[in-house]
């Protein structure tokens, strides 16, 4: 869906500000004829589009509301909705994301909209499952789903083809965290060295490395959505007592120690990059330079790798069958957030629950670029997809495979959770601490902060 990590992986380290949003004003205006023009914020720019034609077909409806989309890159984004946040002069209406918006909640800054669903009758069963609940804290609702993701197993087709794999076997890989299972195996295969040799070979020498088998995200936070904690999650890990606003993390259970350390085997093997010798162009660019082979990938970069401008040729497999048999991907999703001091409640409803419904989530899935949360416009989606010649079954096969999604932790202090635990991670893959001490360590840490 964008450029940047979607579970929150690259979190500032930002700091709210304590004074109220709501005694402030929305960037919204209104003119003397009583029109009204409202702030809208995103930061993905290959979504700008679609929303613009939302925007667009809204107005037809509401010709005395006009939607002004801002879009910022993420980073910016972030840093730029607090500051105005914190001088109450923030937009309208913002996507938001669930490391982000527990904040929000706790400084008074995002409004509840359970009154206008409840008085509206907005039918929450039309969602994904599982997704309107991520906005839900203390019977308030704080957004309405917008779209949705999961994870998979991106591989370059042309060295699958070249180390004499098939995407039949890609597509029945298995993992654990022993010896990596026949995920490490077509690993070791596509990892080649300056010789020509594979990762198979007695004589692959891992300190020339051509081709890494494998690229691991370790921008990652707190949350592993793009490979760590998906297969975690599939080894019986837990992130927290409950989800969401649990209070307690589990980030010292021995099975995220195991992952972690299924992990660095690959960098001291060399089938992976050092954490200290990776690209700094991004996981992204180094697949696309034909450096790596493969990689864990959500369904927001489809059009990275799929796509007409995609660099080499790209397949998609389902993530490969834990140690107790069944795949595990994290599915995540949007909202949009009304700003509690907006001075257009009601013009700002009109548009977000727009934004939430059929009409415009159909508008979105004609383009593919996500798949949206409206059940019906995912089908429309994945069609546009499969028009294009691109087959992204296995995104959606997992939202259909019985406890094959699970959701990514919300909880208070996000961004301070991200950074310990995304730091604890980075020092083990390092060779720093140990995984069982350094997460150990972090998790203390972590479970300090709901004391």
């Amino acid at each position: 869906m964008i450029t940047t990590k979607r579970a929150g992986t690259a979190l500032l380290s930002l700091t709210l500000a304590t004074m109220l949003a709501a005694c402030g004003s929305s960037g919204g205006t209104e003119s003397q004829d009583g029109k009204v023009t409202l702030d809208y914020w995103l930061w993905d720019d290959q979504q700008q589009a679609s929303y613009q034609a939302c925007a667009d077909a809204f107005q037809k409806a509401n010709p005395n509301i006009t939607v002004k989309i801002t879009q910022t890159a993420w980073a910016q984004y972030w840093q730029n909705l607090t500051t105005q946040l914190a001088a109450g002069q923030a937009p309208d209406v913002w996507t938001d994301h669930g490391s982000y918006y527990p904040q929000f909640v706790g400084s008074g800054q995002i409004l509840d909209l359970q009154p206008f669903v409840t008085r509206d009758k907005v039918d929450l069963n039309q969602y994904q499952a599982g997704l309107a609940d991520l906005w839900v804290k203390d019977g308030k609702r704080y957004g309405l789903p917008k779209d949705w993701d999961t994870v998979a197993l991106v591989y370059n087709s042309t060295m699958l083809k070249e180390q004499k794999l098939k995407a039949a076997e890609m597509a029945e890989l298995t993992w654990n965290p022993t010896d990596g299972g026949t995920l490490q195996q077509a690993i070791a295969k596509l990892t080649v060295d300056e010789n020509g040799r594979n990762g198979l070979d007695p004589a692959f020498d891992k300190t020339k490395v051509k081709v890494y088998g494998f690229l691991p995200e370790w921008g990652d936070g707190s949350q592993g959505q793009n490979g760590w904690g998906d297969l975690a999650v599939a080894n019986g890990w837990t992130y927290l007592d409950k989800n969401p606003w649990g209070t307690r993390y589990k980030y010292d259970d021995p099975k995220l120690a195991q992952t972690i350390d299924w992990y660095k085997r690959l960098i001291d093997k060399g089938y992976a990059p050092k954490f200290d010798k990776q690209s700094t162009l991004g996981r992204d660019a180094v697949l696309g330079a034909g450096k790596g082979a493969m990689t864990f990938a959500g369904s927001w970069t489809i059009n990275t790798f799929l796509g007409p401008d995609a660099e080499q040729k790209f397949a998609l497999a389902p993530m490969p069958l834990g140690p107790a048999g069944t795949r595990k991907t994290a599915i995540n999703g949007l909202s949009d957030a009304i700003f509690a001091g907006t001075e257009h409640k009601e013009e700002a409803w009109k548009w977000v629950k727009f934004l939430a419904s059929a009409d415009c989530q159909d508008i979105v899935a004609g383009n593919a670029v996500v798949f949206p949360a409206v059940k019906t416009a995912s089908d429309k989606a994945a069609a546009a997809h499969r028009a294009e010649g691109r087959d992204v079954s296995v995104y959606v096969d997992a939202t259909k495979e019985q406890g094959g999604t699970f959701l990514l932790p919300i909880t208070e202090h996000g961004n301070e959770v991200s950074q310990i635990v995304q730091d604890a991670i980075q020092q083990i893959v390092l060779g720093q601490v140990g995984a069982a001490e350094g997460l150990k360590k972090a998790n203390d840490q972590v479970n300090a902060l709901f004391t």
